[in-house]
């Protein structure tokens, strides 16, 4: 009997560690354009932050995450650190132009 405990449980691990190598690999192509937008921004001599947009983004995931049954504030939360991550990025372009 345990070693079928042990079976399910491995099952359930791999499969949470599939999930978390495609979350990395989906973060780093949103992060490979939002470097190309913290370029265009310097370019164009726009901010690093867009308020509107952060709220309108911060909207928007909360409601999938409704629809997906996942907690609104949490998905707030995750957003709200990548937006944070993204702006400092977007400083450093502006102030250096590399990243």
């Amino acid at each position: 009997m345990q070693l079928d405990h042990k079976k399910k449980l491995q099952e359930y691990r791999e499969s949470i560690d599939n999930i978390d190598a495609s979350l990395v690999f989906m973060l780093a192509e949103r992060f490979k354009i939002t470097k190309k937008v913290g370029f265009y921004k310097k370019e164009h001599d726009l901010p690093p932050a867009d308020p509107a947009r952060e709220g309108e983004q911060i909207d928007r995931l909360k409601n999938l995450a409704k629809s997906a049954n996942l907690d609104p504030a949490f998905s707030e939360k995750f957003l709200h650190f990548i937006i944070r991550e993204v702006i400092q990025h977007h400083e450093r372009i502006r102030e250096s132009g590399e990243l």
